[in-house]
């Protein structure tokens, strides 16, 4: 492992979806009370609010702005008699009537015709899941001290980044089974009108082939930033994708400043995002910071794997493997290959007492779901 002090730095950015609910536990039909506020906006509809923490130095510091936006939500929601729902499946809703369309206007009314393009793709229903996004950079001293070759900084951060993306594209399984929390759901998802509750398949829905995926799987060249983002501009020019927000793969690469693909090639990456995290009832904010700290340590760890040359087969193994962590009832092959990889990054994390605790919460999980697992084996033999 390496020993430079700038390892486990970085910059850290949380964002999180929830759902604003009246006093009876609906859908909020009032407008968005936050205006313009960057740090407290929507995603797709007018009622889901969406916390963007400023970028920050540490998980901690992150959790705390996360805490901060929060209580301000919390405050300006309880004045208007509304609360926030902290699942990441939606509540009971008659229709799709009661999701209405985050109102942007002015400058960002392109904002709105894109979600009335998704709306008449997807759905609305689909647009109900939320949960939690993470963003992670390396600290740029770090980048320079592994830069043993003098290569060209920015080409070298470019390709360090597309390293790191492919390793998590086949790993973003082991974090939906670590961290999947919304198996029930309430029946309307499937039918208008419908109600109750119903205990699903899945452990993650929004994970799950009934998540948030293409109608297609978009197969991408990430034999360097130039492909990759050639690649997804050929499924944009082709029709099949509007946008490259369009792209529903659990990982992106992200350019400094406005999010397009097009800033992305002319600039480069700037940093990575998670968007497979269910929201987390249990914890207070919506996610245990301890989930956090994991996937970091992950991160450090895929870059110390080889590269990979990333190909169809493997994509589509990826994603199979991803909705495959999704189900209630998991391949005990993926709990196994879990529980390898966990023991390995303990070999590579030895000398960090933190690290070793934040590995042991989460085979913890791995091994009670073993243990599940072999129980309804066993019923059923």
């Amino acid at each position: 492992m390496t020993t430079s002090k700038y390892y486990y730095c970085g910059k850290f950015g949380i964002e999180r979806e929830t759902l604003r609910v009246d006093s009876h536990g609906r859908l909020a039909q009032t407008p968005h009370p936050f205006g313009n506020d960057e740090h407290i906006t929507r995603d797709f509809c007018e009622n889901q609010v969406e916390l963007v923490t400023p970028v920050c130095q540490s998980i901690d510091e992150a959790i705390e702005a996360l805490a901060a936006l929060d209580k301000r939500t919390r405050e300006v929601l309880a004045e208007n008699g509304e609360n926030i729902w902290l699942y990441s499946n939606p509540p009971h809703f008659e229709s799709e009537n009661e999701i209405p369309i985050a109102d942007f206007t002015g400058d960002h009314s392109s904002k709105r015709s894109y979600r009335e393009v998704l709306q008449k793709k997807y759905g609305k229903k689909l647009m109900l899941f939320s949960g939690i996004h993470f963003n992670f950079s390396f600290a740029e001293e770090f980048l320079n001290e592994i830069n043993t070759g003098k290569d060209d900084p920015d080409d070298f951060r470019d390709r360090l980044y597309l390293r790191l993306y492919k390793q998590l594209m086949i790993h973003s399984w082991l974090l939906v089974l670590l961290t999947a929390a919304s198996p029930y759901y309430d029946a309307s998802l499937d039918k208008d009108g419908k109600s109750g509750i119903i205990m699903s398949e899945y452990s993650s829905m929004r994970n799950s082939r009934r998540g948030y995926w293409n109608k297609f799987l978009p197969i991408l060249d990430h034999r360097s930033l130039r492909t990759f983002t050639g690649s997804i501009k050929k499924h944009i020019v082709t029709g099949s994708l509007y946008s490259a927000s369009e792209l529903y793969l659990p990982v992106r690469l992200k350019p400094k400043g406005v999010n397009s693909l097009e800033n992305l090639a002319a600039n480069g990456v700037d940093h990575i995002e998670l968007r497979m995290f269910d929201l987390d009832p249990s914890a207070p904010l919506g996610i245990d910071s301890r989930n956090l700290e994991f996937a970091h340590l992950l991160m450090l760890y895929l870059i110390s794997l080889p590269d990979i040359d990333f190909t169809p087969q493997l994509q589509e193994k990826a994603a199979a493997d991803h909705k495959n962590a999704a189900l209630l009832e998991p391949d005990v092959r993926l709990l196994e290959r879990g529980e390898a990889i966990i023991d390995s990054m303990a070999e590579h994390f030895s000398d960090n007492e933190k690290a070793l605790e934040i590995l042991s919460f989460e085979r913890q999980k791995i091994n009670g779901r073993k243990v599940c697992t072999s129980i309804t084996n066993n019923i059923y033999e």
